[in-house]
């Protein structure tokens, strides 16, 4: 894939970080992941397509469509690369992206996150009453 040659040219020294997911209603424990991952190195961010978000989070979701989540995070200081998937997983994106480290949330424990057998992976802890989920209940 083209992408990791694009990253490396530009920044031959920079670590490639890697997170996922839907990014569907962006909240400050989103940002600040995102931070987390721009103090390690060059982010990139694969993003559910949204006939997998809908397959993952049920008919209802997602709220903003892959082209509006696209722009969000592309328009995040933290950001420097969005990847849309259209799989259930990133598996396929962390094989042809090869980064040097996974990020995820803290709701994942590190062998369980997909590609661990990859690459090193970290985990962020949360931001106490950030969730997607938190923020869902209290509408």
């Amino acid at each position: 894939m083209h992408t990791r040659l694009l990253i490396a040219r530009g920044m031959p020294t920079t670590k490639t970080i890697f997170t996922n997911g839907c990014f569907d209603i962006l909240h400050r424990g989103h940002f600040e992941l995102l931070k987390y991952c721009h103090s390690l190195g060059h982010v990139v961010v694969g993003l559910n397509s949204s006939t997998s978000v809908k397959r993952l989070k049920g008919v209802n979701r997602p709220f903003f469509d892959e082209g509006d989540r696209e722009f969000a995070l592309r328009s995040c200081r933290f950001v420097d690369n969005v990847i849309i998937f259209a799989e259930d997983t990133p598996l396929r994106l962390i094989t042809e992206l090869q980064p040097d480290i996974i990020v995820k949330g803290g709701d994942y424990n590190p062998d369980e996150v997909v590609g661990s057998n990859l690459c090193e992976v970290r985990i962020f802890n949360y931001i106490e009453g950030y969730s997607t989920t938190k923020v869902l209940e209290n509408q």
